[in-house]
């Protein structure tokens, strides 16, 4: 095991990256929760998009300069590109590749198109990586509370000899620094990345969670008792086992359900569950999975869309709308509202 350093806002420079303008390009998720977070810290901020576009709009109803791509590039010291990992290629060649020069640091969340070489940077720019370990919006709403998102951060080319210190400070500024920053690598954070969001945190779980809620079902148990069982008392759990490991959730389970745990869970997920995410993996290390996920997305996402359009006529979830539209907890305090962030 690799021993682990983490590093906190006392061991940053947190005034570096004031020194620095910011060019985010693109306003979703991750766009939103960052650029507000460095505006909040006093760094100094510009929004690449179209000046046209929805995402425009909503940057300027938050005071944010808006530029089009091509003069945010010109304009900036380091690039942060947050766009989807699908285009991103596209809008480096045509929009950024011709105006980027010499010194600047080209930055991203996600590996994704660096380390399968999608996108080649000079050798004299910078190229570097901070990636919170959670969606934008949650960046911002646990930085308005004072509190952070953890984050990695990694150096892919350092021709100015600071990049890392530059990531760091940026990764403070979006307030990574309040929980921790871990260094990694593109490759080690792109293929973990992947085959987190695969096998386990969304692919995974939402399997794991739609079968179970359709045993119960087709064996005579009411969908509404099946939600909250397979699905509202996840959230539940997982806040235990974040903050505590496995042991803190067992801990607060019954003894009941915590032999259940134990016994019953290597039935469900065996051996053979194993070999999948093994061959997931593979998927991943070869970039096979990159290549059928922009294939689909070039080829006008005919799969993609029917998956969404299966998955969101499921049970399950017209049965949680149906149960959060009338509880208290499914109506307050919501960290994604979609006319605004």
């Amino acid at each position: 095991m690799n021993n682990l350093h983490i590093f906190l806002d006392k061991d940053i420079d947190k005034n570096l990256i004031k020194t620095k303008k910011i060019a985010i390009i693109g306003f979703g998720s991750q766009g939103y929760g960052q650029s507000l977070n460095l505006k909040d810290s006093g760094c100094e901020v510009v929004l690449g998009l179209r000046p046209d576009g929805k995402s425009a709009q909503k940057a300027k109803k938050y005071g944010f300069t808006v530029m089009n791509i091509e003069e945010a590039v010109k304009w900036a010291d380091i690039v942060q590109i947050l766009i989807p990992d699908e285009i991103q290629a596209k809008v480096y060649e045509k929009q950024i590749k011709p105006f980027i020069r010499k010194g600047q640091y080209l930055m991203f969340s996600h590996g994704f198109n660096i380390h399968y070489k999608k996108i080649t940077a000079p050798e004299d720019v910078n190229v570097i990586m901070v990636a919170p370990k959670g969606p934008g919006h949650t960046v911002r709403s646990e930085y308005e509370i004072g509190r952070g998102v953890p984050s990695l951060i990694a150096i892919y080319q350092d021709p100015s000899g600071n990049s890392k210190e530059v990531a760091l400070s940026y990764a403070s500024a979006i307030g990574a620094g309040r929980a921790g920053i871990l260094e990694t690598t593109f490759k080690e954070e792109t293929e973990t990345d992947l085959f987190g969001e695969q096998a386990v945190i969304c692919g995974g779980v939402s399997a794991l969670i739609k079968t179970g809620f359709d045993v119960l079902v087709e064996a005579g148990y009411s969908p509404y008792m099946a939600y909250f069982e397979v699905l509202h008392e996840m959230k539940l759990l997982v806040d235990l086992i974040n903050q505590g490991g496995l042991a803190d959730m067992r801990y607060s389970i019954s003894n009941t359900a915590e032999y259940g745990d134990m016994t019953r869970g290597p039935k469900v997920i065996g051996e053979e569950s194993k070999n999948a995410m093994k061959t997931l993996l593979k998927d991943i290390q070869s970039g096979a999975f990159a290549d059928e996920f922009l294939n689909e997305m070039e080829s006008g996402c005919k799969n993609f869309n029917k998956l969404r359009d299966e998955n969101a006529s499921h049970l399950i979830e017209k049965v949680g709308e149906e149960i959060r539209s009338s509880f208290v907890w499914g109506n307050n305090n919501k960290i994604i509202d979609r006319n605004r962030n």
